[in-house]
């Protein structure tokens, strides 16, 4: 993806207010992202890959396909952190299912819930990048920083899934919400 789509990515997604569409997570409850007070941080993600299972034929060779689990980790790491400069909650995202969402949230010990968009509402009412693989539609890796359910910041693309916990919490430090 060239640097024009990116930029135009995070100036069509920045400012955005959320549609009101509830969540299935991973902690069985019902999230809607544009009702949630305070600073939010939703990470899009791919896909989780299932232990002992292969990826999908030529998942290695699509940029920014590889890094969900470093992602993820990364943020279960950061989590603390996060919540000490403002952000009150914390999701991932992706296409898969709630079900499927929970065997990755607990062999991760995620201190959070992930979110699943399985029948592609919200990523269809927000215009999100995505891209096929295997026949499955999947997020393409990106990170918003939401305040009173509004996109204020978009990371887009995420070269480096591992750090992009570290990135939000320094965007964050210096970008306090109130």
């Amino acid at each position: 993806m060239n640097s024009e789509s990116d930029a135009h990515v995070i100036a069509r997604l920045t400012g955005q207010i959320l549609p009101a569409l509830p969540l299935s997570a991973t902690d069985d409850s019902t999230v809607d992202l544009s009702s949630l007070s305070g600073r939010s941080v939703v990470y899009a993600y791919p896909r989780t890959a299932e232990p002992g299972v292969p990826s999908p034929e030529g998942w290695d060779e699509i940029p920014g396909a590889k890094g969900c689990t470093p992602q993820s980790c990364s943020f279960r790491d950061h989590a603390a952190e996060l919540r000490t400069v403002g952000v009150m909650s914390l999701f991932g995202l992706s296409s898969q299912t709630t079900e499927y969402q929970k065997e990755a949230a607990e062999r991760l010990h995620l201190p959070f819930p992930l979110l699943s968009d399985a029948d592609h509402r919200f990523k269809e009412a927000m215009a999100m990048p995505d891209f096929e693989a295997s026949g499955m539609r999947l997020f393409k890796r990106l990170t918003m920083v939401i305040d009173d359910g509004k996109i204020t910041k978009v990371f887009y693309p995420v070269d480096d899934p591992a750090a992009d916990a570290e990135n939000v919490l320094k965007w964050c430090g210096e970008n306090r919400n109130g």
